[in-house]
């Protein structure tokens, strides 16, 4: 054998050899997966929460997609909430308690649950939850969280909505620091608060927050939100034809959302626009007389509350998203916008800020400044420009699902229940 013929079979021999030790390894880390996730305990999960579907907004339809998620994964689930009119068809929990329901005022078509102290914590012993997970902080996450800390259970708590700014758009300023103190207080004496971003988080810490805090972030459904649903029809009923740039605004009408910006925006473009453009507004609530006082023309467009196959067909009819809202802990309507295929004009915070590229995606005014926000609205490219950021809008979300979220929520769960095990 030359000295060569020796040298190659011993780098045969070695290669061999690290070959098989790497599989080795390999099959070791699966297998210690695969046992890890055989082991891993189901949870018992008891979650209160004062919103549910088919009520529609980013809370309820987030926790619609985390319940599905955590029951998918097989943990259990308690659902205390309060009674409704009509039933949520696309989940069913392991076991329910319903309270009684009060309408919020202002918000007529939502509801807030009365502690009914009794009911909510024979509703928790006989579940026997490993954990509780209050999504709202009403009476009802109150009378939970009092039933939780007598039975010495561990307790997550959710972050969002800035209930602590509603005040100032509803004349209610001597209420800020008795809310402040309030929210401070709850989520103090919870184990962990799940927050949906990271603006979020450093809100809450700047606030006074000091419990553990975890992002748990969210996803978008990209099969139900897809350019798919484009309608011509709905187009036409619109009165936009092939030129004409339609801008979507999706949201709530209540004033902490600030519609109106939309809508000043839109006014002033029009007065020197190149081409012929729409303003479709979808939702209701509060301020809808007064915004549509402020519209005299028939280009603004309010569609009213849509849901299902029909808010799929607004979005992807639409050539751009516009929001104007700068109290969002996430913004779910903005992914909702991308997925569909529309860039989208939003501050730069929250969702917009996490999930759209400022000129391929969308434009990012700053946070607090609205003249930026007018002149992105008033300088839209043509209808041909803005269907080419929305194929890459749609491209860079199309992946985004809701199986992290899921986990993020999971793993906090887990680390909850684990820290008091260790602490009792």
């Amino acid at each position: 054998m030359t000295t060569i013929d020796a040298a190659l079979l011993k780098q045969s021999i070695n290669f061999e050899k690290n070959h098989f030790q790497f599989k080795k390894k390999e099959h070791i880390s699966i297998t210690h997966s695969l046992l890890e996730d055989l082991v891993r305990p189901r949870l018992r999960i008891a979650i209160v929460t004062e919103t549910w579907p088919p009520e529609i907004n980013g809370v309820a339809l987030s926790l619609l997609q985390l319940c599905k998620g955590l029951q998918k994964q097989g943990h259990k689930i308690l659902l205390i909430r309060p009674e409704q009119k009509k039933s949520c068809e696309d989940f069913q929990p392991n076991k329910e308690c319903l309270v009684k329901a009060q309408s919020i005022p202002k918000y007529p078509h939502l509801q807030f649950g009365w502690p009914q102290l009794n009911k909510v914590s024979q509703a928790i012993e006989s579940f026997a939850p490993n954990v509780v997970h209050i999504v709202t902080e009403g009476p009802l996450g109150f009378s939970a969280l009092r039933v939780a800390k007598a039975k010495k259970l561990p307790i997550s708590s959710g972050f969002h909505s800035s209930f602590q700014d509603f005040s100032r758009f509803f004349d209610l300023a001597f209420l800020l620091k008795p809310i402040q103190h309030y929210l401070r207080w709850f989520h103090n004496n919870t184990n962990v608060t799940c927050v949906p971003s990271l603006d979020t988080e450093k809100a809450l810490r700047e606030f006074g927050v000091k419990c553990p805090l975890v992002v748990v972030g969210r996803g978008v459904d990209t099969i139900r939100f897809s350019p798919e649903f484009r309608s011509e029809v709905l187009r036409a009923k619109w009165g936009a034809d092939n030129k004409t740039r339609v801008l979507l605004c999706v949201g709530r009408l209540s004033p902490e959302k600030e519609t109106e910006v939309a809508i000043h925006a839109f006014q002033s473009m029009k007065k020197t626009e190149k081409y012929p453009s729409k303003l479709v507004i979808v939702g209701d609530g509060p301020d809808r007389l007064r915004l549509e006082s402020l519209c005299n023309c028939n280009d603004v467009i309010f569609m009213g509350s849509l849901s299902g196959r029909r808010l799929s067909e607004a979005y992807a009819s639409a050539d751009v998203f516009v929001f104007p809202s700068q109290m969002e802990t996430f913004g779910n309507v903005v992914l909702e916008a991308l997925a569909s295929g529309l860039p989208v004009v939003a501050y730069d915070y929250a969702c917009a800020h996490l999930h759209v590229t400022h000129g391929s995606m969308g434009w990012l005014p700053t946070l607090g400044k609205s003249v930026d926000f007018f002149k992105y609205v008033q300088d839209l490219p043509s209808r041909k420009e803005l269907e080419e950021m929305g194929k890459c809008a749609r491209n860079n979300v199309k992946n985004i699902g809701w199986n992290h979220p899921v986990q993020q929520f999971e793993q906090a769960l887990y680390a909850v229940v684990k820290e008091t095990q260790m602490t009792s």
